[in-house]
């Protein structure tokens, strides 16, 4: 059983989560429109703080899937420097999972057409899912990570809703082309190339992106990649010291610090080219100015990727 329960600090809490879009993706948006809920009401509402490190919150929370493991990846708010991260096997909530699923189904039905009686006895089954859950997570992460328990019944409300929609992809053994786009912070650059790449060839390649050091989200690029239907809230700055793979098919390095950084870092690469790319955060000008530029930076991306990747989605040469 968990121990008994931490003092928390008013600190102890998560303000941000984000989703690793190499690993839950999904087009649906009904399925994105229920993450966002989920993530909603963990971040409104929780207490929250790793457990074997001295770091004072508050603390971003990255979530990816790995195989058969949640990853929750622990981070800076400010910086997206890591603090811990800790792998969380799936397998023993597969059994709560399936039953969350068809109990919220049969609660949906109820409201419907079932009476008042009915909807709270269902109702009690979820809430008796959720508490056994909550408790199955706090003790599988006892040692690792501190939450209350509704922090943990709101995290399995979390996975129960990536988790089905998860590509289970490892890096390390999959046959898929590969591409690395490695910019200075993995603010801008390179994490809008790398969303456009999987967007362009859902399935068909592996789009990873990275910083020479690590840099903050920038709102101008959720805003612009809305604007074609790309959801980059999901979007963590990692750099290359992060990256799961070490080889690569295709590097593309997009800002002048790159390429010796690059270098540095011993990637095993097919082949590695420079697209040199303005950065757009340094425009300066009013507010529609910049949005052009990022707006510029974004198409101008698009249509090079969609000429440079398809020769190598198709298995022909990775050099031009």
């Amino acid at each position: 059983m968990v121990s008994g329960p931490r003092e928390f600090e008013p600190t102890d809490r998560v303000v941000a989560v984000t989703l690793d879009p190499n690993t839950i993706a999904s087009t649906d948006p009904d399925e994105v429109h229920e993450w966002r809920i989920a993530i909603y009401d963990l971040v409104e509402d929780n207490r929250f703080a790793p457990a074997r490190v001295r770091a004072r919150g508050p603390f971003a929370l990255h979530v990816s899937i790995v195989g058969n493991w949640i990853v929750l990846d622990v981070r800076d708010p400010e910086t997206y420097q890591p603090v811990s991260a800790h792998y969380l096997s799936l397998t023993p909530f597969r059994r709560l999972i399936r039953d969350y699923f068809r109990i919220r189904d049969s609660y949906y039905d109820a409201i419907k057409t079932a009476s008042t009686f009915q909807i709270e006895a269902v109702d009690m089954g979820r809430r008796g899912i959720h508490n056994e859950a909550a408790e199955l997570l706090r003790t599988r992460l006892e040692g690792k990570l501190d939450m209350d328990l509704n922090t943990a019944r709101r995290l399995f409300t979390l996975i129960c809703a990536v988790q089905p929609y998860a590509s289970r992809i490892d890096e390390r053994v999959s046959e898929l082309p590969s591409v690395l786009f490695v910019c200075s912070m993995n603010s801008v650059r390179s994490p809008i190339a790398a969303a456009l790449a999987r967007r362009l060839y859902p399935g068909r390649l592996i789009a990873r992106s990275a910083g020479v050091r690590s840099g903050k989200a920038d709102g101008f690029v959720h805003e612009v990649m809305e604007e074609i239907g790309v959801d980059m809230s999901v979007h963590t700055p990692h750099t290359m010291d992060e990256l799961i793979a070490n080889h690569f098919d295709l590097v593309v390095t997009l800002s002048g610090d790159a390429p010796e950084a690059v270098a540095r870092r011993g990637l095993e690469m097919g082949t590695i080219e420079h697209w040199p790319m303005d950065d757009p955060a340094a425009v300066e000008g009013n507010r529609e100015a910049v949005l052009a530029a990022y707006r510029t930076l974004r198409d101008t991306l698009q249509l090079r990727l969609r000429e440079r990747l398809e020769p190598l989605i198709s298995g022909g040469s990775q050099s031009i």
